[in-house]
Order: structure tokens, then sequence, then C-alpha cells
């Protein structure tokens, strides 16, 4: 089981620090409730708030908006473009046609610090009298992660991954890079930084298909990781620190979410896209009108709010099925386009350029696959030592497509049948030829994608009667789903509050949040706090990024494993 330890002196000492620690919290706890009652105090008269985007960000924006705002529920509007919210939190399917999750996104308990604290004010909708936060923990600390076959050969043996495989080079990169300030990295790649013997060490294969970084990805980024996840490093042959939710994220997540918000008559737009944003004309950042692709205009009084998901990493996302594969995309992303028209018309508001015109450096496929019985889950179960829901990541790490698969604890929908089972995967490099089947990864329909997986595990033999259970498998392919990664200066990035905004804010995985890294629910739910805090002039602490970094036992245990 996870759980933090808080180590105190003893004797006299630890009497001392518990008087003054129990001091410095009821002072905490009166002075919340100051702020309590003065913003419930507060008189908001016609003030609208519209959250464009339905993704993770908007629905906790919208949360906190009614928890620490007290802001009446049916003055908030949240408009989507696609006709479900959740933005990259999905899951979706049946029985009979098969199930598909475009993503598995990781949490973590030591680092998730706002989404946790949020979550833990969210009611569960399966678990009565728990919180969503309680309802996830519980569940993982009876389902702890330890994997056993984190690494596979292209012989189909599995590798030793407590090494990590450094020499007296890569040990040097890595400790000059966590000594070098973030200003210097500007446009920098991990590559640029480290030599060809890095990108063969067990850690790189490890640390690369657990985050998503290619060799091309943001310097800045890697390090930010680093930094962040330095907890992790020790156990990521383990993957350990990964934190499950009992269901897919669109279930476990945004469907508790949308009912707190439901609850207090939010408004809900969905199949509608803002195509632009007008502003006054003058040096600050005023949103005054809204433009819907209907040809709605919403004009906004002085007093409104606008809140904006600046791009989407799974925008543009396709599907394909068993026997097709998943189409090009023909459209450019409907978030980055919006950002590319508003970055026009103000300063401070970012640059989409590093991020949406890289498709071949940005894109990776995945798959998920549903199959009839667990036949297959038993013959993976049996290869690993894992069951269901306990080895997070396994990774081919020669295999061209470079491909990794999960198996989540069964049912990973609600809608599973005790006879239906299901497992994900993704391929990092979808561009290449595969070394069984004979083309790129993106022009594979999902058996074709199936038999490559079964042939680096040497089950081709009997493949026809694997196939027989087989359901369906969905491709994705999501052209954009790295690009929070791009190299960029530091300025691509817009603050969630732009400097000169009066009522306007971003919040996306593409906003510039100091010290925390990007492509995680943290991120999103910290942005949307950021926002409602600064526009709502709510004096209550934002969790901070946890410093574990600085942690000697923490740099302990990283320095060894260096060494391992």
């Amino acid at each position: 089981m996870k759980k933090r330890t808080i180590l105190l002196a003893a004797g006299t000492t630890l009497g001392a620090a518990y008087v003054v620690n129990k001091k410095r919290k009821q002072k905490a706890i009166e002075k919340e409730q100051q702020v309590d009652e003065e913003i419930s105090s507060r008189y908001y008269g016609d003030k609208q708030v519209y959250f464009i985007g339905g993704g993770i960000a908007s629905l906790a924006g919208a949360a906190y908006l009614i928890r620490d705002a007290h802001f009446n529920g049916e003055n908030i509007h949240i408009i989507e473009g696609m006709h479900i919210l959740g933005g990259s939190n999905d899951g979706a399917g049946t029985p009979e046609t098969g199930f598909v999750v475009r993503g598995g996104r990781m949490l973590n308990e030591e680092t998730y610090e706002n989404f946790w604290e949020l979550f833990g004010s969210i009611p569960s909708l399966d678990m009565p009298g728990q919180s969503v936060t309680e309802e996830i923990l519980n569940f993982d600390h009876l389902h702890p992660t330890h994997a056993q076959a984190r690494l596979v050969d292209k012989d189909r043996n599995i590798i030793n991954t407590h090494s990590m495989g450094f020499n007296n080079s890569d040990r040097l990169a890595m400790t000059r890079l966590l000594a070098t300030p973030e200003e210097k990295l500007d446009d920098m790649t991990i590559q640029d930084w480290f030599e060809p013997h890095f990108f063969e060490t067990n850690f790189w294969y490890m640390w690369q298909t657990t985050f998503a970084f290619q060799k091309w990805s943001s310097l800045f980024e890697f390090r930010r990781y680093m930094n962040r996840m330095m907890l992790e490093f020790s156990r990521i042959d383990t993957l350990e620190g990964v934190t499950r939710t009992r269901f897919n994220q669109y279930e476990s997540l945004i469907l508790p979410l949308k009912a707190y918000l439901d609850n207090h008559n939010v408004d809900f737009t969905i199949n509608q896209t803002v195509t632009d944003i007008d502003f006054k004309d003058d040096s600050n950042i005023t949103a005054t009108a809204i433009h819907l692709s209907n040809g709605t205009i919403i004009e906004l009084g002085e007093e409104d709010v606008v809140i904006m998901t600046n791009a989407c990493m799974t925008d543009s996302a396709t599907l394909g099925d068993l026997h097709t594969p998943a189409p090009k995309p023909v459209e450019r992303p409907i978030s980055g386009e919006l950002w590319y028209k508003v970055a026009k018309k103000k300063p401070n508001l970012g640059n989409p350029e590093p991020f949406f015109n890289h498709e071949n450096e940005t894109n990776w496929q995945s798959f998920t696959v549903t199959c009839q019985g667990d036949a297959l889950l038993k013959r993976i179960e049996q290869f690993t030592g894992n069951i269901p829901g306990s080895g997070a990541l396994m990774t081919f790490k020669d295999s061209n497509w470079l491909m990794s698969t999960v198996v989540a604890a069964q049912p990973h929908f609600k809608a599973q049948d005790a006879n239906t089972t299901i497992f994900w995967g993704y391929g990092l490099y979808p561009d290449r030829i595969g070394d069984y089947v004979k083309k790129p990864m993106k022009e594979c329909s999902g058996e074709e994608i199936l038999y490559e997986l079964i042939c680096h595990l040497k089950w081709d033999e009997d493949w026809e009667e694997i196939k027989k259970d087989v359901i369906n498998v969905i491709p994705c392919y999501m052209p954009y789903i790295d690009a929070q990664f791009q190299p960029r200066k530091m300025s691509d990035r817009p603050k969630v509050v732009p400097e000169g905004s009066t009522n306007f804010a971003m919040i996306s995985q593409f906003v510039e949040i100091p010290d925390d890294m990007v492509f995680t629910e943290e991120y999103s739910v910290r942005a949307a706090r950021i926002a409602i805090y600064t526009l709502f002039n709510i004096d209550k602490e934002i969790c901070p990024v946890t410093p574990y970094n600085r942690n000697p036992q923490v740099l302990a245990k990283a320095t060894k494993t260096m060494f391992r």
C-alpha cells in the first residue's frame, strides 16, 4: 500500500512540534472560515461565467466556482464542441460492439495535490458516503501495482529492469540537466542533451513509455518530469507509484463531477464549437463576445468571465475497428484553431505554432481489445505473472512501433458483463513499418494491430484460436497527443491568467504553470483552480507542488537508483 511517511523527532521535541502544528492548523482553519464568510457575503448579480471546452479542466473550474466562490450554478455555462463531455478522459462502448479508451490517464497519490483535494469534495456515484478521492484510493490500495514484466525483448525474454543501464556519461548529463536553470533550455530537445547510449538504457525505455516522451520532445518538460516525479525514479521498474481508478476515467471521474455540477444547475451546451472571441480594443485583455458555430453570438456583460481551453491533446482523434484502420484526420484541431485566432488579437496569449504543425512528431496510436471470455487475458497473466490490474505497462522494447499494453482490473467499464474482458495498448511510432505486419501502424486495422502484438508474444501459431474470442479491436489515431511535449520557448505557453487580463483565462495542458508537469490530470485541475482563485479574488491556498526533488530521503534513493 502506498502511503506518505512523516518523520518527527522523538521526546520533548515531538510534543512541541505537535503543539505548534496544531496551533498552525487551527489558525489555518479559522482563516479559511473567515474567507468563506467574506466570500459568501459577496453579491455577483447577473454575472455569467463561460467555459469553452468540456474537459476536466472546465468541469473542475465550475466546481471550484460553486464550492469556493459560492457562485450560482445557473450562471455557469460550459460549451463543448463534441457530443460528449470529458475531453481526454473518455470511455465508451458495449459488450456487443467493443469498448474503447483513447488513453489511460495515470494518477499518482503523492503528486496530484489539487486533484485529490478537489475530488475529496465530489461525492462518489457508486460508494455511498464516500468521496471520489476515497473511492479511488481505497480501490487502489486494495489493488496495488507491481509490474513483473515491464520490458520484453525481441526474443520474448522479460528483462531484469532493476538496473537503469546508465554509464557515467549518462549520469553526468542527468546531473547537469537537473542543475541547469529552465531559462537556458528554450527550444532544446532531449536528444540535444544526451548521447546516443542514453536512449538504449532500461531507464529511457521505461520513462519514455510511462510518460510518452520522444527523443525530440522538449528538454524543458523532461527536466520538469524528473524533478516532479523524483519519487517515482526509484520505482519506475515496477510502476508502484501508479494509482488506479476503479473504472475508466470517464466513469470514475467525469460522471461524478458532472453529477455534482448538475445538482447545482450548471448549464451545458454540447455539439457547439466556439469559433472566435472578440476583445475590447484597448491595452487590456477583456473578452466582449463569444461566436458559436451555429451563428449565435453571445454578447458579454462588463462583469462576465471567459475561461478558455486553448488546446486539447486528443483533438482530431479518429477511430477504426477490427477490419478498418483509423482514418487520417482532415481538419486542423478545433481547440488549437481558436487559440490561433485569439493569439493574433492580443499579446501574452502564447503561440500555438510549435505545438500543432508537427503531426509526424506529436502523433501516436492506441488500441482497445474486447474479447469474449478471459482466455487471452489468462495467457498474458501467465506470461507476466501479473493478475489484471496489477501489472501496469508491458513494453516490447525492440518493436518497430514501440508497443506497450496495459491490462486493467476487470471490469473496466460498468457495462462489461462477466463474460467480457478488455485491455488497452499503444504504439509510440505509428509511422513505422511493423515487424510482422509490413505496413505502418496507423494504416492497420484493429485485427492487424492485435496480430502484431500476438507475434511479439510468440503466440502466432495459436492466432486462429485466439481471434475466435475477439469481439473488436478499436484503433485510435491521435495526431496531437504528444503536442504538449514539443520543444518550445517559455513564452509559447500563456499564463493561466495572462498579464493585462480583466476577465479572461486559459486552462489546459498548454498553459504555463511553474514547476508542474503537463500530460497530467493534476495540471488541468491546478490550472482551473488558479483561474478561479485569481479572477474571483479567492484568498485560499492552492496546494503547492510538493518538492520531492529536495527531500533528502528521496534524493538518496534516486542517487542509489542511478548507480544500479
